[in-house]
């Protein structure tokens, strides 16, 4: 070999260790919920690019198998003036260079490593090796040795972030030598206190809100007077909320000689319905030394132009706003049977395979946040359990649930035995959905008839318990328990290993109390509310809930009139009558029908069919009446035309 390619490969050499890239500080545990973990790199000299490394997250837990969660190639990026490099959570303060979730380092006994290769060569799930391994870190918080990742990763030692017995308050650190101590944490300064003094940039804000038509104002400010002009450049525009949204100076300076500058965006008040948005404070990279102490600063613009509904909220509910769309005939198969073959029947239609589609978990929020949306307020959601009305754009996305919404199963999973499923693949949207049946009981984790919105912490504290067992938060007015009643009944009869029983019992597939249950439904009517929830997941699904279409249902599957034959009470429209309507509804001892203009046969039905009152009346005429409370059907037929009207007698 010539000298000539000895020296060349004795420099490549070279190159190659001064680029490795090391792990310079782990912090996995934060307090709270983890939301200021980090993990920092380093390389020997400053503003060099980490190309052709990659990051190795590993899980050292029994169920973990010593396998990888999460890698990232580090290719793109580069250190910064102290050779710095840090990922971390949304809340970190001085800013990560990469955001992570919050709570997303595991705790330990696991690993930290770094490999000369690309992000392909990690793919979830790959058991951790010493090949191609640059720098590792095997760490706890008060954890046994994890002796399988040491061994793979040939290290010697773990490390105990907790050490100082300060619990999550401090960090892993390397020193010089390549040994660890633990501390308080120092992200993005050197561990030693040496390096460039960096100069930090405080970003205040003047909320987390703001409604549309009102000022807001953001103050930079840095941590030392400055000795030149500091440009600085955001941009706020995020989704759907662009340049139109807003006024206001983006570009400013902070000249030499001072430390802070304010600026006033101004957010315009359209007359736009475009529901509550988020408005993203993103400042570009600044130069050495200055570091945000954050960025991505996420601010929600509060849209003011609401629509209330014309139908009333569970609380205090309506009754002829919203009607069924359910198609011509949906229902016919049913008339005539009973028993076993009425049931059967009414999960033919619901479960029909090649027509009944099922969505992903994912979709859910988004059908929630339309079929539950609150009436009060179209920016809003209407909370199950908790009965109130909470802003859409709260939705939980971590591990606190203050003041947070997320998905409720009616039928609870670990009951069911139904649980997220991956092999079906991610595609969402209303166009993408998945092949269904009877026996699909899988998919009932994500049937949107059989999930709410609700209050995080109280969805929490219902948990799996039973109906009957639980009954809502105390204080509350029970306008939700008919709703649960009837979207069980549905889940019991459209999924063949999904049962409703008497008691509280410990078979997975069975859901209790039947008795309290029937007793929900019969005294928390069906509403404009769940009849308008009922149209749009049959937008979605292609399937109804027969129990809220015809409450009466309920009693021949279940009731009173149990094993008797089933037939439509009164016919769905034949005509639409636009101008016909029950008044005062709800009603006491009396009604009136406006728009009534010939004489026209009147009979109303009980919720179980029970025909309860007949007569012939004349336009404008009182209709006498004597009958206890509850919710009954009036048919009012004019020259063999019917319609059908609901009305609550108080």
């Amino acid at each position: 070999m010539n000298k000539i390619t000895l020296l060349g490969i004795l420099l490549i050499f070279q190159i190659s260790i001064g680029q490795n890239v090391i792990i310079n500080e782990v912090d996995s545990n934060t307090p709270g919920v983890d939301t200021q973990e980090f993990i920092e790199l380093k390389t020997p000299t400053p503003n060099t690019s980490m190309q052709g490394h990659v990051l190795v997250l590993f899980n050292g837990s029994s169920a973990g198998g010593n396998s990888s969660y999460f890698a990232l190639d580090l290719s793109s990026f580069t250190t910064d003036f102290n050779g710095l490099f840090v990922l971390g959570g949304p809340e970190l303060s001085p800013s990560p260079n990469f955001s992570l979730p919050q709570n997303f380092i595991q705790n330990g006994a696991d690993a930290v490593a770094v490999y000369q290769g690309s992000e392909s060569d990690f793919p979830e799930g790959t058991v951790a090796t010493d090949n191609n391994l640059v720098d590792a870190l095997v760490y706890g918080t008060s954890d046994p040795d994890a002796t399988g990742l040491l061994n793979l990763l040939n290290e010697t030692e773990q490390i105990d972030e907790n050490a100082n017995g300060n619990d999550d308050n401090e960090s892993i650190q390397r020193n010089n030598d390549g040994t660890w101590f633990v501390d308080l944490p120092t992200p993005r300064v050197p561990n030693d206190g040496g390096g460039e003094t960096p100069i930090f940039i405080d970003v205040v804000t003047g909320g987390e809100t703001v409604e549309e038509g009102e000022d807001y104002i953001i103050t930079f400010s840095t941590s030392e007077t400055l000795t030149e002009d500091l440009d600085i450049n955001f941009t706020l525009t995020n989704g759907n909320f662009d340049t139109d949204d807003f006024t206001g100076n983006t570009n400013l300076t902070i000249p030499s000689g001072e430390n802070l500058i304010t600026t006033t965006i101004s957010i315009v008040d359209d007359s736009d319905d475009e529901g509550d948005e988020v408005m993203l404070i993103d400042i570009d990279e600044l130069s050495d030394p200055y570091i945000l102490n954050s960025n991505d600063i996420e601010i929600i613009v509060i849209d003011n132009d609401f629509v209330v509904a014309a139908w009333g909220p569970p609380t205090n509910p309506t009754y002829d706003e919203v009607t069924s769309t359910q198609p011509g005939g949906y229902y016919d198969s049913l008339d005539g049977l009973s028993g076993d073959a009425l049931r059967q029947a009414i999960q033919d239609i619901i479960a029909e395979e090649g027509v009944v589609r099922i969505h992903t978990y994912s979709d859910i929020v988004n059908i929630l946040e339309d079929a539950d949306e609150s009436p009060l307020n179209s920016n809003e959601i209407w909370l199950v359990y908790s009965e109130e009305s909470r802003p859409k754009y709260l939705y939980q996305t971590g591990s606190t649930g203050t003041g947070f919404w997320n998905r409720e199963h009616v039928y609870p999973r670990s009951r069911g035995g139904f649980f997220s499923i991956e092999e079906d693949g991610e595609a969402t949207g209303i166009d993408n959905w998945w092949n269904t049946n009877a026996d699909s009981t899988r998919h009932a984790n994500s049937d949107a008839h059989g999930l709410r919105a609700a209050d995080a912490n109280e969805n929490s504290s219902r948990g799996n318990k039973h109906f009957g067992d639980y009954v809502g938060p105390d204080g509350n007015e029970g306008s939700f328990r008919g709703d649960v009643a009837r979207a069980v009944f549905y889940l019991a009869v459209r999924y063949n290993e999904l049962s409703v029983v008497d008691g509280f019992p410990d078979m997975e597939g069975q859901l209790g109390d039947l008795a309290t249950l029937l007793n929900w439904h019969s005294i928390d009517l069906a509403d404009d509310y769940e009849m308008r929830r009922n149209n749009i997941v049959y937008e979605w699904q292609n399937n109804r809930n027969p129990f809220i279409d015809f409450p009466e249902l309920v009693s021949y599957i279940w009731g009173d009139n149990a094993g008797e034959v089933w037939n439509q009470p009164m016919s769905v429209e034949k005509e639409t009558f636009d101008n016909i309507a029950l008044y005062p509804n709800p009603a006491k001892d009396f009604i009136k029908i406006k728009g009534l203009k010939v004489e026209s046969d009147i009979e109303i039905y009980s919720v179980t069919g029970r025909q309860v009152f007949s007569k012939t009346v004349s336009p404008q005429e009182q209709i006498n009446l004597d009958l206890n409370t509850g919710l009954y059907l009036v048919k009012i037929t004019t020259d063999n035309k019917s319609t059908t009207k609901k009305m609550i007698i108080k």
